[in-house]
């Protein structure tokens, strides 16, 4: 059972920026890593992820505002910039292992843009 711990999120005035990170408890065979978010009402959509191959793939409405940063094969970071208040969700980080079709999911962090 892989685990996934999530840190960072909170309340951010728009135009802020906020950081989420997550690390997984598995070090290989992950075939991708990333984040999704859920807003009240919505579906849960793909915020930004990154491949085995390293090819990272951004939501339409947070390119040229996030970006994903991978510094280790287990631990993605998101930074967050130019925040809007449609950005409020909740955000997940999810990974998926190679030569498997189980997605993991962490547990949620709470990101608020608000003035």
């Amino acid at each position: 059972q892989v685990q996934l711990v999530e840190s960072g999120g909170g309340l951010a005035r728009p135009g802020g920026s906020l950081r989420l990170s997550c690390t997984a408890s598995e070090r290989s065979g992950i075939d991708h890593m990333g984040w999704y978010r859920q807003a009240p009402g919505k579906e849960r959509e793909l915020v930004a992820q990154v491949s085995r191959g390293g090819r990272i793939t951004y939501g339409d409405s947070v390119r040229d505002r996030f970006t994903l940063i991978w510094p280790a094969k287990n631990t993605v970071a998101l930074q967050m910039n130019s925040l809007k208040v449609e950005d409020t969700a909740v955000y997940y980080c999810k990974l998926k292992m190679a030569f498997s079709s189980t997605n993991y999911w962490g547990q949620g962090t709470q990101v608020t843009v608000s003035s």
